[in-house]
């Protein structure tokens, strides 16, 4: 695609996309430092979990009594994949199935104590670097930050959604 086509049907102009490829390159190096972190996060957690594992401890953590369907649908992941993460995660003593009581077919997933504390323990580490990378930063401005990377990530899902 070049630069001055594009998807949205609008006349822009090329230096209308400048900030959009800016974007795109920041979001690209964030995502790879990301994935690099996300192993040695995950570590803090267990020694034997994945990398994609914590952003599934994170949601249940959040939700406890989630179902797998729910954490398939969440992360746009197969029920299959989600399944044998969850057995993983239960092999470690990270998380708990019990029957659905509203139906008997579906399983709520929480943590366990241990996976609990494990969660948090890791959580709060990265909540201290996330405030001493950035402890020179106005208040407002990592709220802003915050509040702009939901905002992103909300009508990119919702973009998506209409694009399928």
């Amino acid at each position: 695609m070049s630069e001055t086509s594009t998807t949205t049907g609008d006349d822009a102009a090329p230096d209308d996309r400048a900030p959009f490829n800016a974007l795109e390159h920041e979001l690209r190096l964030i995502i790879r430092r990301a994935q690099s972190a996300g192993a040695r996060i995950a570590r803090r957690v267990h020694p034997e979990l994945e990398a994609s594992a914590y952003p599934l401890l994170a949601h249940i953590a959040q939700n406890p009594g989630t179902r797998g369907s729910d954490l398939a649908a969440h992360f746009g992941v197969g029920r299959a994949t989600v399944s044998r993460q969850l057995s993983r995660l239960a092999d470690l003593g990270l998380v708990e199935r019990d029957t659905d009581p509203e139906d008997s077919r579906g399983q709520r997933i929480t943590l366990t104590a241990d996976g609990a504390a494990r969660f948090e323990q890791a959580r709060a580490n990265r909540i201290e670097m996330f405030a001493g990378a950035l402890s020179h930063w106005d208040r407002q401005d990592v709220r802003l930050l915050a509040d702009l990377l939901h905002r992103y990530s909300e009508d990119l899902v919702s973009w998506q959604a209409q694009h399928r």
